[in-house]
């Protein structure tokens, strides 16, 4: 199985793809300097169960290090990876790092009707 990350600047989102297919992205918003802040993760719905979710994630992860980024962590999914992958802590960025916990991240997005 090949595996590969797309940024879709169009579409404000990374791509994962694999053997071809679309089976999951991540949706971004561009802040300067040099942060992204994460917003949403989605899988279709034939791909769920199988990794992608964690597999998208840690792909965004490492190609923002290799651009020397930052993140602000918005997606709930997002948020839970990142508070098992100790591994990632300093792409958080530390004047706007977003959600510390999953619960917190939720409620959010439930707030604001998303």
């Amino acid at each position: 199985m090949t595996e590969q990350l797309i940024d879709n600047i169009d579409e404000g989102r990374f791509e994962l793809y694999r053997d071809d297919d679309l089976v999951g992205w991540l949706y971004y918003t561009r802040l300067r300097p040099n942060r992204y802040a994460l917003r949403h993760t989605e899988v279709e719905s034939s791909h769920q169960h199988q990794g992608v979710g964690g597999a998208l994630v840690r792909r965004v992860l490492d190609e923002i290090r290799s651009r020397e980024g930052t993140i602000t962590a918005i997606c709930p999914f997002v948020v839970d990876y990142l508070s098992r992958a100790t591994t990632y802590a300093d792409l958080v960025d530390p004047r706007h790092p977003g959600y510390s916990d999953r619960a917190a991240a939720e409620a959010a997005r439930a707030k604001a009707g998303g």
